[in-house]
């Protein structure tokens, strides 16, 4: 279980820091009990304000949670694109696209939890390049989202496309094989053990997997 990082300093949010502060005391408590394991109140203690005070910022816990959400795929963001603007060729800067979103998964538990959690019928459903938050967030992710960068990372590194076989459905799969991984892993549900690969070589053979099979459907594979 992660531990939480050193306790806030209550003072900070007279000056304007208020709304940060609610979003850390999210993000932490989501880490270490789940996106269901704290109330808007719980939020308002580690503070040091009272809950009346957390409406000056946000309609109610489902905000606060989708704001939390909205920074974890601009932080994904960013990760996946200094991987992709990185040195080497298309299919190293590829991999540690595939190699940053595990970390950022093992590193980052609340914010993970919150990207993926199921959102109400009325909030607006997480897409690929981040959730719908009840109030517009002031900005948005400035290099493009997780999804475009990981299209443009498969174009790039197969610049010759997929014979028919639309970029965008090879990089969700990529992308539903690394949330796999990356959500077993959190578990503890990864097997491990001699002779099983780790989940940064599982990951590897498993993209490999996939784009052999999208190249062969894309080359008139009969079992397309």
């Amino acid at each position: 279980m992660r531990h939480w990082r050193a306790p806030f300093d209550r003072q900070g949010y007279h000056h304007g820091n208020l709304k940060e502060a609610l979003i850390e005391a999210a993000q932490r408590f989501i880490a270490e009990r789940g996106i269901g394991g704290f109330t808007l109140a719980d939020a308002a203690k580690l503070v040091g304000v009272t809950p009346a005070a957390l409406y000056r910022h946000f309609r109610g816990r489902e905000a606060l949670v989708a704001e939390v959400a909205f920074r974890g795929f601009t932080e994904l963001s960013n990760r996946l694109g200094r991987a992709l603007q990185s040195d080497g060729t298309p299919l190293e800067r590829f991999t540690r696209m595939g190699e940053a979103y595990l970390a950022f998964a093992e590193q980052e538990p609340g914010f993970y939890a919150a990207m993926f959690s199921a959102k109400p019928a009325d909030g607006g459903a997480c897409a690929p390049g981040g959730p719908k938050a009840e109030a517009k967030p002031a900005e948005k992710p400035s290099g493009g989202n997780a999804f475009d960068f990981l299209v443009h990372a498969l174009s790039d590194t197969f610049p010759d496309g997929f014979k028919g076989v639309d970029v965008r459905f090879v990089a969700i799969e990529v992308w539903a094989l690394s949330h796999g991984i990356a959500t077993l892993d959190a578990a503890g549900q990864l097997p491990k053990g001699p002779g099983l690969p780790d989940k940064y070589e599982l990951l590897r053979a498993g993209v490999l997997a996939l784009v052999h099979g999208a190249l062969q459907r894309g080359q008139g594979d009969p079992a397309r």
